[in-house]
């Protein structure tokens, strides 16, 4: 078995700050879609489900879309991330309940755009009202036509560098070499 060598890595984001930044996204999701009837927010599995789950919880403490004329919707977004083709987006649910919902759509890490152009297109089948993006770091890598409507921490990083955001057991942002 080969030695490996153990890459140093920095703590870019300790917990305190995903919590701030997650609440700050909570936040201006909730400024922006105050006036809706219902918001639907879809989290690409793994990380970015793990993410939409928290900011759901903080738009629950934030507004009332737990009261009878406003409903918050979490659903899952599944596709295969580390291919040379992503092939099928599978989103969670009945589809035609889309039709004229706001929708956020949410990744843990934005870098070159493809997770996030690909992750959109099911969406764009049907006639909804408004689609958006929240990410918790923009690595700003982009290569595909994709921006982040929402961002919690814009970061300069080299082609090199891998951002790792780790949200089950103490949530931080980590930068390996």
């Amino acid at each position: 078995m080969e030695n490996q060598v153990e890459q140093p890595s920095r703590i870019i984001l300790d917990t305190r700050q995903v919590q701030q930044k997650i609440k700050r996204i909570a936040y201006e999701i909730y400024e922006r879609n105050f006036e809706e009837t219902e918001l639907i927010i879809a989290g690409i599995v793994e990380r970015g489900y793990q993410l939409a789950t928290m900011i759901a919880e903080e738009l629950n403490l934030i507004s009332p879309f737990s009261f009878e004329k406003q409903s918050l919707q979490l659903i899952r977004v599944s596709l295969k991330k580390f291919t040379s083709r992503l092939g099928d987006v599978h989103i969670e649910g009945d589809p035609a309940s889309l039709q004229g919902k706001s929708i956020v759509v949410v990744d843990d890490v934005l870098n070159t755009g493809r997770t996030l152009a690909y992750s959109v297109q099911p969406f764009l089948q049907y006639d909804i009202k408004k689609l958006e993006t929240a990410v918790l770091v923009n690595r700003s890598h982009i290569q595909f036509p994709v921006s982040a409507s929402y961002t919690g921490y814009e970061l300069a990083t080299t082609l090199q560098e891998h951002i790792e955001v780790i949200l089950d057991r103490g949530a931080e942002v980590v930068c390996l070499k």
